[in-house]
C-alpha cells in the first residue's frame, strides 16, 4: 500500500458570511498524479490556498506525511516540500528565463548576503551549481534553449512551463498545479500533460485542479 503524503479532515474555510470549503477530507498517494474536479468556484484554489499556507483552515487539519500543518506559516511549508503554481502566472519580468528558475533555488543555498555582494568564491561556486541545476530544470520541460530569453518574451503556454520549472528548482515532495492547462491549446496541453508524467516518474507527487 503506498504513503499516503498529504490527508485533509475536516478541512473548511469561511470567508465572512460565505462557506468556501466545507469539511473536506482528501487522501493523496504518495509517487501519484491526482486531480481535484469540480465546477469554478466549488473552493479548488482556496484549498491549495490552505494547504500551501496562504489562508488559515477555519476548521479541520491537514497532514503532510502524517504531520499536522496547522501552525506552520507557508515558507515552513515549502521547506517541507509543498510546493504550487498559480492559475495567473507570475514571473520575475525584470529577468531571462534561467534567472526566473534559478530564484527557485536561491531559499536552500548556504551563502549570504555579504558573500555574495563580496563575490567570494564559496558564493560564486554556489551560484554556479544553481544554474546548472536551473538548466536542468528547463531542459525537463522543454525550455532549455530559451535560457536567456527575457521570461515575459515567452508565450503563455511557455510561461506557465516555466513557472512549473521555477516550482521544480524548489526540489518539491508535491506539487500542486492550479490549473496548469488554461489558456493552452490542444497540442499544448498534450505537451503538459507528457510532462507531468515525466515530472511523477522524477519521483514528484502531482496534484492538480
Amino acid at each position: 500500500m503506498s504513503e499516503v503524503i498529504l490527508e485533509t479532515r475536516g478541512l473548511t474555510k469561511v470567508f465572512g458570511g460565505l462557506v468556501a470549503l466545507d469539511k473536506v477530507d482528501l487522501s493523496t498517494e504518495a509517487g501519484k498524479i491526482s486531480a481535484i474536479i469540480g465546477p469554478n468556484g466549488a473552493g479548488k484554489t482556496t484549498l491549495f490556498n490552505l494547504i500551501t499556507g496562504v489562508y488559515p483552515a477555519s476548521e479541520g487539519e491537514i497532514y503532510f506525511r502524517g504531520t499536522p500543518l496547522r501552525n506552520a506559516p507557508a515558507h515552513k511549508r515549502a521547506e517541507l516540500g509543498i510546493v504550487r503554481t498559480f492559475q495567473q502566472v507570475h514571473l520575475f519580468g525584470n529577468m531571462t528565463v534561467l534567472e526566473n528558475v534559478m530564484t527557485g533555488q536561491h531559499p536552500r543555498s548556504t551563502y549570504g548576503f555579504l558573500e555574495a555582494a563580496l563575490r567570494l568564491p564559496k558564493a560564486h561556486r554556489e551560484e554556479e551549481a544553481i544554474s546548472l541545476k536551473a538548466m536542468k530544470y528547463l531542459n525537463l520541460v522543454g525550455l532549455g534553449m530559451h535560457a536567456e530569453q527575457d521570461a515575459l518574451s515567452l508565450p503563455l503556454g511557455q510561461q506557465k512551463l516555466l513557472a512549473i520549472a521555477r516550482a521544480l528548482a524548489t526540489e518539491p515532495q508535491l506539487l500542486l498545479l492550479d490549473e496548469p492547462g488554461a489558456g493552452l491549446n490542444t497540442l499544448e496541453k498534450q505537451e503538459l500533460s507528457d510532462l507531468i508524467r515525466r515530472i511523477r516518474e522524477a519521483g514528484t507527487t502531482v496534484l492538480l485542479v
